[in-house]
C-alpha cells in the first residue's frame, strides 16, 4: 500500500537536511514514537504506538537507512516491526525528498507499507491509513517547528553563558526543554479527524 505525504519547514534545504537526518533529535517530535537504541550502520531500534480505528497497536522493531544522498537531499529507510500483542507485523520502505520552496523546504514522504496478520484487517481501508498518516505528519511538523523555535530562543542564553564562564563551544545548542518527550498519538481527536475526512470523501462522491 502506497501512502504519500508532505510538509514544510521554514529552513532552506541545506539547513533542514542535517536536522531531519538527526534521528535521536527529531524522534520525540513524532507522536507515538520512542527511540530505544541507536545501532551500527545508520540503524535504530524503537517502538511506535498507533491507533487504527478503535484498535490501539504498538510495534517494536528496527529501522535502517538504506540510502542517504547528502547532495540530492534524499534518503530511503527500511523499517519493520511486530505488534507487542502478537497480532501481526508491519514493514515499510520510506523515501524522503527535500525541495526548496519560497518559505523554506518541502519534505515529500512516500511510504510503501505492508501489514500482515490480524493487524492487516485493522488497516484494510487505504483511505483511513492515508488520513492517519497525514495527521501524524501534521503533528510531527508542528512539533518539529516548536522544537526549532525552542532551540532558537535558547541559543542566545547559551552563548551568553559560555561568554561568562569561558566554558564550552560558543553557540553550542542548549538541551531541549523536557516537554519534548515522546507523546502518544492523538487518541480520540485523531479518530474524530479521520472519521470526518472519511465523511467528507463520501459527500464529495455523492
Amino acid at each position: 500500500m502506497l501512502i504519500s505525504n508532505s510538509f514544510e519547514i521554514p529552513l532552506p534545504p541545506d539547513q533542514a537536511w542535517p536536522v531531519l537526518m538527526d534521528v535521536p533529535r527529531i524522534a520525540p517530535c513524532l507522536p507515538g514514537a520512542e527511540l530505544l537504541e541507536a545501532l551500527p550502520d545508520n540503524a535504530y531500534r524503537g517502538k511506535v504506538s498507533v491507533r487504527l480505528g478503535p484498535v490501539a497497536l504498538s510495534f517494536t522493531g528496527t529501522a535502517k537507512f538504506e540510502e542517504i544522498d547528502n547532495v540530492a537531499h534524499k534518503a530511503r529507510l527500511k523499517a519493520q516491526g511486530s505488534d507487542q500483542k502478537g497480532r501481526g507485523n508491519a514493514s515499510a520502505m520510506v523515501s524522503f525528498l527535500l525541495e526548496a520552496v519560497p518559505n523554506g523546504t518541502k519534505v515529500s514522504v512516500s511510504t510503501d507499507l505492508t501489514l500482515t496478520g490480524a493487524v492487516a484487517q485493522y488497516g484494510r481501508g487505504a483511505g483511513m491509513l492515508q488520513d492517519v498518516a497525514q495527521q501524524l505528519i501534521g503533528q510531527f511538523a508542528r512539533a518539529l517547528q516548536d522544537m526549532l523555535n525552542a532551540q532558537e530562543k535558547s541559543e542566545p542564553a547559551t552563548i551568553a553563558s559560555n561568554d561568562a564562564t569561558g566554558a564550552g563551544a560558543v553557540g553550542a545548542p542548549a538541551a531541549l526543554p523536557p516537554s519534548f518527550a515522546p507523546k502518544p498519538i492523538g487518541g480520540f481527536s485523531l479518530i474524530f479527524r479521520v472519521l470526518w475526512n472519511s465523511l467528507v470523501r463520501v459527500f464529495k462522491r455523492s
